[in-house]
């Protein structure tokens, strides 16, 4: 059985650290490993268990780093290993675990495996990557699309074949099914185990594999979408019914042989990404169950733009119901979507409220927690003009989607410095806009009703009531559009009430439920009858029962 040490994945709180928005230390306008270290004490002061710093690899930075060329290193952009080793130390020193990411559904095309791969049909590393011959008139093997737009195959003059590529073209996919990749992948994620990391965040983990018989797509069932990038309105991406370029059933056996190599080392945690639509749910039950594969994962279902009772019991409870002994990691926000207060608030003036509330309702979920950086700010989505858009999935689809810079800008730290704070460079390289540079983390710290104050508050809450972190949950049925459940654990039982609606309400307590004291929740209030409960809009309560 797991020791306390080793399950301290569960129920955690991890922050996502963009590294090349974080903070700047040689002025040259990006991000660095030193900047990180420098702002580790932000971190440990939100009072976070883990951070998940997305990739520092080196890279082209075609996809800003999602396009490793060497898995062993830094990419000099970011510093160095020496850099990197000195950012654990410094995160370990303050109780904080390092997550990084691991993008091993694919490579760069500038990896050396792909580099050897391209030589020849011959070449020892010819099967390392995705390749297919064309159909008899020269088209692709099959229908599979990308998700940055466009065919999913590329043609390659040297070898005279096509090569897969479920994101950009400079970005080929691996074939898992070759046992030598799959070693060579787990060698990777070893150097980094021996150097201390404390987990990994999988991207895309239900992408490793494809059909072998490289089968056409149907079309996609109406109103089914993975979620995320590829909605069927904006990407044909979507059009399709994704059941043989992705989520394939050999992936359950890699997932064993990466659980055997993290259970040789004490207390490390895997978290994967699965963007599956309709079936995601069911793929993350696969990938979780058994303490054999994935310790946790998350799902885009929080990451739309519902901000409803309705919408979150139903993401919860379908969890619940279809991941038996899994365990689920819930966010609100992350480098892929649009910030959750631009899309859950109505108004400017909303924007502060909805931060608050939103955490107070995530920290009460039953599951583990990401937050994303800036979120803790209460920053919204910025908005960017065409020629300061980096991402190429915006470049793509510009004007009908904006792309992912807008949640990608810089963080705010000082809002009388020049990119407040985040370098001192002539030009970032992304803007830092006016309206977030006003919520720098500077005008935060000492204003009690700021939303920084409210994280710290709502996290220290979280950490203080064992029910929160790994206790039981159970859904109340109300005569309102009201969120409403227990949590309890160790014969303490708390009861939550979340008003997400712009009108008052009252919930009407069950038969035989009795409260306590309301509990010093961050931000809860609440006018308390013998039967019922009165919420203000947009409010909360929480009470012992």
């Amino acid at each position: 059985m797991a020791t306390k040490a080793a399950d301290w994945w569960r129920g955690a709180v991890i922050y996502q650290v963009y590294p090349r928005s974080f903070q700047d230390t040689n002025s040259d306008g990006l991000g660095d490993l030193k900047g990180i270290t420098r702002r580790l004490s932000h971190i440990a002061d939100l009072g976070v268990d883990a951070i998940w710093l997305s990739p520092f690899f080196k890279s082209p930075m075609a996809d800003m780093g999602y396009d490793v060329s060497d898995y062993c290193d830094v990419d000099p952009i970011f510093g160095t290993l020496d850099d990197f080793d000195e950012m654990m130390v410094t995160a370990h020193s303050l109780g904080i675990k390092v997550i990084i990411d691991q993008v091993i559904s694919h490579t760069s095309d500038q990896h050396p495996w792909f580099i050897e791969s391209r030589l020849s049909r011959t070449d020892p590393k010819a099967d390392w990557y995705v390749w297919a011959d064309p159909k008899p008139d020269g088209t692709a093997p099959n229908n599979w699309l990308s998700i940055f737009g466009g065919p999913g195959w590329e043609w390659d003059g040297v070898r005279r074949q096509y090569y897969q590529h479920n994101f950009l073209t400079s970005q080929p996919d691996l074939n898992f099914h070759n046992e030598d990749v799959q070693d060579a992948v787990l060698k990777t994620v070893k150097f980094w185990l021996d150097r201390g990391v404390d987990g990994f965040r999988l991207d895309t983990v239900n992408y490793y594999f494809c059909d072998k018989q490289l089968r056409d797509n149907p079309p996609h069932e109406p109103g089914v979408s993975d979620g995320g990038l590829d909605a069927p309105d904006t990407n044909p991406y979507g059009m399709q019914n994704h059941l043989y370029d992705k989520t394939r059933p050999e992936n359950l056996d890699f997932l064993r042989r990466l659980r055997a190599l993290l259970d040789r080392y004490e207390g490390r945690a895997t978290v994967g990404e699965v963007g599956d639509g309709a079936r995601s749910l069911k793929t993350v039950a696969a990938y979780t169950t058994g303490g054999d594969k994935l310790h946790m994962c998350y799902t885009f279902d929080l990451l739309g733009p519902d901000f409803t009772a309705a919408h979150i019991r139903n993401c919860v409870e379908s969890f619940q119901k279809t991941v038996v002994d899994g365990w689920v990691c819930w966010a609100f926000s992350n480098h892929d979507v649009k910030r959750h207060v631009s899309r859950f608030a109505k108004t400017e003036e909303e924007c502060p409220v909805i931060a608050k509330l939103a955490i107070s309702v995530l920290a009460a979920l039953r599951g583990s927690i990401c937050l994303y950086q800036g979120e803790e700010l209460g920053l919204a989505e910025a908005e960017l003009a065409f020629e300061d858009l980096r991402d190429p999935y915006g470049i793509r689809f510009w004007p009908a989607f904006k792309g992912r810079d807008g949640c990608r800008t810089p963080m705010p730290w000082e809002a009388g410095k020049a990119h407040a704070g985040f370098t001192s460079a002539e030009k970032s390289w992304l803007p830092v806009p006016y309206e977030q540079a006003a919520l720098s983390a500077d005008t935060q710290i000492a204003d009690t009703n700021s939303v920084l104050t409210h994280y710290r508050r709502t996290l220290d809450f979280r950490k203080r009531y064992p029910a929160l972190v790994d206790g039981d949950m159970e859904f109340i049925d109300t005569n309102q559009d009201l969120l409403a459940f227990t949590r309890g654990k160790d014969g303490e039982k708390l009861l939550f009430v979340f008003n997400l609606t712009r009108e008052a309400a009252e919930f009407r307590l069950p038969a035989g439920m009795i409260l306590g004291k309301p509990v010093d929740m961050p931000g809860t209030g609440g006018s308390i009858g013998r039967e019922s409960i009165q919420l203000e809009a947009l409010s909360a309560f929480c009470g012992r029962i």
